[in-house]
């Protein structure tokens, strides 16, 4: 295996095990909506048959598919090909922001490009690059009742994410509920970051070291 290829899939199994936890935060019965990029991948890892997924395009039901079964015409905010549940309803766009925007998203998903330590994020866009479009994000961080960032810990060159203040203009004032990575678990309390689980294999050293912004220590290793 080239170098390349093997960071390929160390990439793919981060990704994935950010999504696997993720999952767990996840009790039925109840409404989610999936951001794209690593929320997306959670998908895979929802065994609850009571949690249902939501797209902002128009679907209620959200599901995976078979290669042999995409209809191209089926996909999601992303344009992913999706797959629909039995029982599943549509909407138009309209309506599906309607449902963001009136309090009936329980937990959002969020993938992101920054946080800060009162878990405000910046995750629309970069300065002095092309945007593509806000998307949902913003409706979901006013809409959700929980929010919940699935994020590598660093960027591709090892910059860190996870900072004392966003560069990047934020997605909107109010703060996340809680970020996953691939190093550690965060809540956000009163606008202050909690550690409050480490993933297998990782110490509070390295997290330390990968993290501008200030955070309590909740597992006792102040």
């Amino acid at each position: 295996m080239s170098t390349r290829e093997k960071t390929i899939v160390d990439k793919k199994e981060i990704q994935h095990l950010i999504a696997k936890r993720a999952a767990k935060e996840l009790e039925g019965p109840c409404i989610v909506n999936l951001g794209i990029g690593i929320p997306t991948l959670v998908a895979e890892y929802i065994h609850d048959e009571n949690v249902f997924l939501h797209t902002e395009n128009g679907l209620l039901g959200v599901t995976d598919v078979e290669e042999q079964d995409m209809d191209p015409n089926l996909v999601n905010a992303g344009k992913l090909p999706v797959g629909e549940a039995i029982g599943a309803s549509y909407f138009n766009s309209a309506d599906s922001f309607a449902m963001i925007r009136g309090g009936h998203i329980d937990v959002a998903i969020l993938g992101v490009l920054q946080v800060d330590q009162t878990g405000v994020i910046a995750n629309w866009a970069v300065p002095g690059k092309n945007i593509m479009g806000v998307g949902g994000a913003m409706d979901l961080l006013v809409g959700a009742k929980k929010v919940i960032l699935a994020m590598t810990h660093t960027n591709k060159d090892g910059s860190r994410k996870i900072l004392k203040e966003c560069t990047y203009p934020i997605t909107s004032t109010r703060s996340v509920d809680k970020i996953i990575t691939e190093l550690a678990i965060f809540e956000v309390v009163n606008k202050t970051l909690r550690l409050v689980e480490l993933m297998p294999g990782v110490t509070i050293e390295e997290v330390r070291e990968k993290t501008e912004a200030d955070f309590i220590d909740s597992l006792g290793d102040v």
